[in-house]
C-alpha cells in the first residue's frame, strides 16, 4: 500500500504509552482536570511526531463536517479525546472507573440469549471504549466473551493494562488469519452459550484483504467481510456493539443485526456487501453522535487493492 494508505496494523497508535503512565498517576493523585492540563503538551509532541495520524484526523473531521453540516473541534481536541479514552481504559482495569455512570441499551438481548442457552457474535468498532464492555462482562459470571484482536501494533499498551490488572489479558484471542482450527474453537464456545467479539471497521492484515465497499460519511470505504463470513460459519445470532462516552455518562448499545447469516454461493458477494453496508450505516449513526471518539487514525477511505471490485469469494 502507498505511504498515504499505510495499513492500520503498521501504525503504533499508542506510542505515547510512557507519557500515559505519568498522566495516569497524575489523575489518580490530583484528579481529571490536572490530568487534562498536562495531557495537551504530551499530545502536542505526539501530533508533531505523527504526521500520518494528524492528517487522518483532519481528513476524518472534514468529512464529518461536510456530511453532518455542523462545526467540529480540531485535531488537537480529537487526540485529546483519544488520550481521555486511554485514561478511561487504565482507570477501568485499575478499578477506579465509576461503573454506576454506565447506561445500557439493548442489554435485554443478551439476557434473552443467555436464558435460551444461546451464544452469539458481537460486531464492535474502534469508536469509543470497548474495554468498558469487557470489564463489565467480568462482573457477570454468566457472560463469557472471547475478543478477537490483532494487538501486535499495540503491544506496549496491552502490557501496561496487564500490569494494572492481569485479567485484562484473559479473554483476548490473537488472530491474524481465521484458520479452520480457530473457527472450530469459536464454534465450540458459541455452542456453550458464549459470545465472540470482532471488530467490523478495520480491514484484515493481508496483501489482498477481503472487503466490501460501503458508503460511510458520504464516500465509499472498505469494510472487512470477515465478521459476516465468521457469522455464517458459527450460525448464531449476530449483534452490533457500540460504546460511547457522552459527558459524564458512558453508554453501551447492543443492537440486533441478524438472527443468522447464510451465504448462498450465487448471492455471496451481494449479501456480504449488504451486510457491510448495514453495519456501516449503524456505525455512522453512532459516530455522528460522538465523532471525536472515532479512533481510527489512518486513511480510512484509502481503498486497498481488491481481487474484485467488491467482496471477493
Amino acid at each position: 500500500m502507498t505511504a498515504r494508505g499505510q495499513h492500520w496494523a503498521s501504525l503504533n497508535e499508542v506510542s505515547f504509552v510512557a507519557g500515559m503512565r505519568l498522566l495516569f498517576w497524575i489523575c489518580r493523585v490530583f484528579g481529571r482536570w490536572p490530568f487534562r492540563v498536562v495531557l495537551y503538551p504530551v499530545l502536542g509532541w505526539y501530533l508533531l511526531s505523527q504526521p500520518r495520524a494528524r492528517r487522518a484526523s483532519a481528513e476524518f473531521l472534514a468529512r464529518v463536517r461536510r456530511h453532518a453540516g455542523r462545526p467540529l473541534p480540531g485535531v488537537l481536541r480529537h487526540f485529546g479525546s483519544f488520550g481521555e479514552g486511554i485514561l478511561d481504559k487504565m482507570l477501568l482495569w485499575g478499578g477506579l472507573f465509576k461503573l454506576d455512570t454506565v447506561r445500557f441499551f439493548g442489554a435485554e438481548l443478551i439476557d434473552q440469549a443467555l436464558a435460551q442457552g444461546r451464544g452469539g457474535l458481537l460486531i464492535c468498532s474502534h469508536l469509543g471504549n470497548l474495554e468498558l464492555c469487557r470489564v463489565l462482562s467480568r462482573q457477570r459470571h454468566d457472560i463469557k466473551l472471547t475478543v478477537l484482536v490483532h494487538t501486535r501494533h499495540a503491544r506496549a499498551f496491552n502490557q501496561m493494562l496487564g500490569r494494572l490488572n492481569p485479567a485484562s489479558q484473559l479473554n483476548l484471542l490473537q488472530v491474524t488469519e481465521m484458520t479452520p482450527a480457530t473457527a472450530m474453537l469459536l464454534s465450540e464456545r458459541v455452542a456453550r452459550g458464549e459470545f465472540v467479539v470482532i471488530a467490523g471497521d478495520r480491514v484484515p492484515v493481508s496483501p489482498n484483504p477481503r472487503v466490501a465497499l460501503a458508503e460511510f460519511m458520504g464516500a465509499p470505504a472498505a469494510f472487512p467481510v470477515g465478521p459476516y463470513v465468521l457469522a455464517s460459519v458459527l450460525q448464531c445470532p449476530v449483534y452490533l456493539l457500540f460504546s460511547l462516552r457522552l459527558g459524564a455518562v458512558s453508554e453501551v448499545h447492543i443492537e440486533p443485526f441478524a438472527d443468522a447469516v447464510r451465504l448462498p454461493r450465487r448471492e455471496r458477494d451481494s449479501m456480504l456487501a449488504a451486510l457491510a453496508a448495514g453495519y456501516a450505516k449503524r456505525l455512522e449513526h453512532h459516530c455522528l453522535r460522538a465523532p471525536l471518539q472515532w479512533f481510527n487514525f489512518y486513511d480510512f477511505w484509502h481503498l486497498p487493492e481488491l481481487d474484485t471490485p467488491d467482496a471477493p469469494r
